[in-house]
């Protein structure tokens, strides 16, 4: 195990008792065994499928605040560990996971399916400047940042399949 895949004792201590922890950590999500940015791209569906209904401009609110409580938590919770993109540091796959959801929003359930595994794909392979991004920016901007731009990647594949699918 490397710094970037397992926690100690103490790192995990550091993160629970900080309200920027729990929320890197989707509430916990970040704490699975294996996994953790799948595991936190998953469960953010089921918000994202209490507010899919909202209008576009409350969804580009909470896209904007979820970014910005994700720069000040991953950040914080980065530099409380020691280690600034750990992999349970999952609130990124969070938004990402939402942005990639956008076209999803009116559209048939197997487009729910697609925009996860779109994210996940991009999330995981880091094609460039994902993976750019991800070796160059560091802090909460880079935490957030690879994460933002694979999470447009999959909505713009995901539009253009449902212009041409649904």
């Amino acid at each position: 195990m490397n710094a970037r895949t397992s926690l100690t004792p103490t790192q995990r201590a550091a993160l629970l008792t900080h309200p920027a922890g729990w929320l890197a950590l989707f509430f916990g999500a970040g704490l699975a065994p294996v996994a953790q940015g799948t595991v936190g791209s998953a469960l953010a569906i089921l918000p994202w499928w209490f507010m899919r209904d909202l209008a576009a401009p409350a969804w580009g609110l909470v896209l904007i605040v979820g970014f910005a409580i994700g720069l000040w938590a991953c950040g914080e919770s980065g530099r409380r560990i020691g280690v600034s993109d750990h992999r349970a540091l999952v609130w990124d796959e969070v938004i990402g996971q939402w942005i990639a959801l956008l076209p999803a929003l009116a559209a048939p359930w197997w487009a729910i399916v697609a925009g996860f595994a779109l994210f996940r794909f991009f999330d995981v392979l880091k094609p460039w400047p994902i993976r750019w991004l991800d070796a160059r920016v560091k802090g909460g901007i880079g935490v957030m940042l690879d994460d933002v731009v694979a999470g447009v990647f999959a909505a713009v594949i995901l539009a253009v399949a449902l212009h041409f699918l649904a």
